[in-house]
């Protein structure tokens, strides 16, 4: 099945629909399928005869459950050329054998030619992923040349070398993109917490026009997400967005809104990364690069400072270009003073508390809803089954048996 998707995608581009009626778009097929997605838009629907669950990867216009779907329509018109039904043909792929009539079909199955051809070349039940033969770095096309491209850089992944002036990130990244085609105008915004980012990394990023946003270690992904979505909102497609993350480009889990989007709409995508990911990202992008090569880019032989004092950094910058953000507070400052007023301020401090203390009592929450689920659920079957209930002594929940995770 996924093999003749694939063939009937490269026969007939998009636009078009593709309805897949099963059970088993999971795992690698809703992978490949994601991927493809991501290049060739078509319109996905999805039939199961589970319970319509939407895929986290996988972005569908619809999901249903088989049985549903057959009581909507009514039977469709056969047309008849010739006295044969042109509804519908009979393939053996082993074979590559076709017809109308399934007369002719048995005929064929039963045959010693075709039991033949299965003994000594038994089909492939391996799914073949055909997107893992794909490029990382493709050169611009003219849709994306010199359209907008948005980064997202998290430094807890990928921080600022030791030694190495803050002030060459923006321009090795821009040479990268200029390096395989792309000259558009390039907005950048640094995810870290402030207390744990050099004064001097801030001033320097801030003179090049990176705009920082302070955020809590365990948030950054997802206002690093926020900005994304925000981004994408003020900024249709055709546009790129560069993804500066190991946690994005290593956790399918991580990049399913962006996959998500990028099935949507026509947004061209680059990813770097500390360390190169053990398994292909389901991100399909147009380039990667290595975050130490990224940096290095733009000269033959890595800038190396050396570690600025405070004074020192105090004259890295005449002047500040970039936005610092606080997205606890939805603060913006355009100086670093005002900022770090901000941050030690009544309200930031309450707010950062806040957040602290939501975080930290969130596994304990999360439990209670499970075992409130869990009594809500024990109650409704216990009512519906009565007979059960009789049946047992104990009575059908046994509290002293059950683990909570």
């Amino acid at each position: 099945m996924h093999r003749d998707m694939v063939e009937w995608r490269a026969q007939n581009p998009p636009p078009g629909i593709i309805l897949i009626i099963s059970d088993q778009v999971k795992g690698e097929f809703s992978w490949d399928l994601a991927r493809l997605q991501q290049r060739t838009r078509y319109k996905l629907f999805q039939a199961n005869s589970m319970k319509s669950r939407d895929d986290f990867i996988l972005l569908y216009k619809a999901n249903w459950r088989w049985e549903q779907l057959l009581e909507k329509g009514d039977p469709p018109l056969v047309a008849v050329v010739g006295g044969l039904s042109s509804a519908a043909m009979f393939y053996c792929k082993s074979c590559n054998f076709d017809c109308q009539s399934l007369k002719k079909f048995w005929k064929h199955l039963s045959s010693f030619k075709h039991g033949m051809e299965e003994a000594i070349n038994p089909p492939d039940t391996r799914l073949s992923c055909v997107t893992k033969t794909w490029a990382k770095n493709y050169p611009a096309t003219p849709v994306h040349a010199t359209d907008k491209i948005h980064v997202l850089w998290d430094m807890n992944d990928c921080p600022i070398p030791e030694g190495y002036d803050a002030r060459r990130v923006r321009p090795s990244i821009e040479k990268a993109f200029k390096e395989i085609g792309y000259s558009g105008p390039v907005s950048i915004t640094a995810f870290a917490d402030q207390k744990q980012t050099p004064v001097h990394h801030l001033l320097a990023l801030s003179s090049t026009g990176v705009d920082f946003s302070h955020t809590l270690p365990w948030v950054h992904y997802s206002r690093m997400i926020t900005d994304f979505e925000i981004w994408t909102k003020d900024n249709p497609a055709p546009a790129s967005i560069m993804i500066i993350s190991d946690e994005v480009a290593s956790s399918k889990d991580r990049s399913t809104l962006i996959c998500r989007k990028l099935q949507e709409s026509n947004y061209n995508c680059f990813l770097a990364y500390s360390v190169r990911p053990f398994e292909m990202p389901v991100l399909v992008t147009s380039a990667e690069w290595l975050w130490d090569n990224l940096l290095a880019v733009s000269e033959t032989k890595r800038h190396i400072l050396h570690k600025c004092s405070e004074s020192e950094s105090e004259r890295v910058v005449a002047s500040s270009t970039g936005m610092f953000c606080c997205t606890l507070c939805l603060c913006d400052c355009k100086s670093l003073d005002d900022f770090n007023k901000h941050l030690s301020s009544k309200e930031h401090t309450k707010e950062e508390k806040r957040m602290t203390s939501h975080s930290q009592s969130f596994p304990h929450r999360q439990r209670q809803y499970k075992i409130s689920n869990y009594y809500d659920e024990a109650s409704r079957i216990s009512s519906q089954d009565q007979t059960y209930e009789e049946s047992s002594p104990e009575g059908f929940f046994s509290p002293e048996i059950i683990t909570f995770y």
